[in-house]
């Protein structure tokens, strides 16, 4: 037996097939280039660079691809109505987008959107973080959880699994909480309204996280099971510690000055106490988060898109079929 697994290099035994930038860049075909460099340096988030090079080499051969999902799901979906003889609405293609903190979700996923808009069937497309469904402040300081948010017992999943419940029966006008990172808290009363987009881009920490399943045999959904397509954003620990510390010391300098901002207080604070601050929140919550929730759910994407030092994507691993 050992004779015959010898024979097999690590990549005829992953599930992934592996490019190198150059490589997935050829990817792109002839497909056109529909942001221009202002445009991605105004998506882009605090202290994620990112190029118009990358975006052509990396993100538009991956909306690309994206794009011949979406219209082979909506296929697969006519000819079930035909099979049926129904005529039951399309579902929302929906795409998982996980990752780090301070690893470029954010700056991904509106630039995914996008590329994606702009495609010549001009889909609707709606992008949703899942900050707005972490429990209220005051809820997770009652429970103890407040050094346990982005954890997945810190998120209210039950109106999670029903916004996504709701968008895929092809509800009308369904409802997401909003989230503000100004005052770290989710906002009472205020909403975002998704109504019936062609693809829906769901950003969060934990999306890709499961759950341990029932010994009755019942039925417990998972975020991840409403997912057409799934993406991992990676880097290397720490590779994400360093961006975690320098975008809170940048912070501090900027948006936590503001009296109204609910971390005003770090920037009262010397530098060095900043710093302390900064690695303490790093080490006792954010690493504990990454290696126990957030990294073993990324052999569950359809797509892993690692970073390096530089913020730029250096390797694409695509599941195979």
């Amino acid at each position: 037996m050992e004779q015959t697994v010898s024979r097999y290099r690590d990549d005829d035994l992953s599930p992934y097939r592996v490019f190198s930038e150059d490589q997935w860049a050829r990817l792109r075909a002839d497909t056109p280039m529909t942001l221009t460099a202002s445009e991605v340096a105004r998506l882009q988030s605090l202290n994620d660079p990112v190029s118009i090079a990358q975006v052509e080499s990396i993100l538009l051969p991956l909306s690309r691809l994206l794009a011949y999902y979406v219209e082979a799901t909506q296929q697969l979906h006519r000819a079930t109505n035909r099979f049926l003889g129904s005529n039951e609405v399309k579902n929302p293609f929906v795409i998982g987008l996980a990752g780090s903190v301070a690893v470029g979700k954010s700056t991904t996923a509106r630039l995914l959107q996008a590329l994606l808009a702009r495609w010549p069937a001009s889909p609707k497309v709606d992008l949703v973080t899942t900050d707005g469904f972490l429990h209220p402040n005051a809820v997770l300081e009652r429970e103890g959880l407040m050094r346990r948010k982005g954890f997945p017992e810190s998120y209210d999943r039950t109106t999670l699994l029903t916004f996504l419940s709701d968008l895929k029966a092809g509800r009308r006008h369904v409802r997401a909480p909003v989230y503000s990172h100004f005052y770290y808290d989710v906002m009472p009363d205020q909403y975002v309204t998704v109504d019936r987009p062609d693809i829906l881009i769901l950003e969060g920490l934990n999306v890709l996280q499961t759950s341990n399943l029932p010994r009755d045999g019942k039925e417990v959904p998972f975020v991840s099971d409403f997912f057409d397509f799934s993406i991992y954003i990676d880097a290397d620990e720490d590779v994400l510690h360093e961006w975690y510390v320098k975008r809170f010391m940048r912070l501090r300098e900027t948006a936590f000055r503001d009296p109204g901002s609910y971390f005003n207080k770090y920037s009262m604070v010397g530098e060095n106490e900043a710093l302390e601050i900064a690695e303490d929140l790093w080490r006792e919550i954010n690493l504990v988060n990454l290696q126990e929730n957030i990294l073993p759910t990324r052999p569950r994407a359809d797509l892993i898109l690692h970073k390096n030092r530089d913020h730029a994507i250096d390797e694409v691993r695509l599941r195979k079929l």
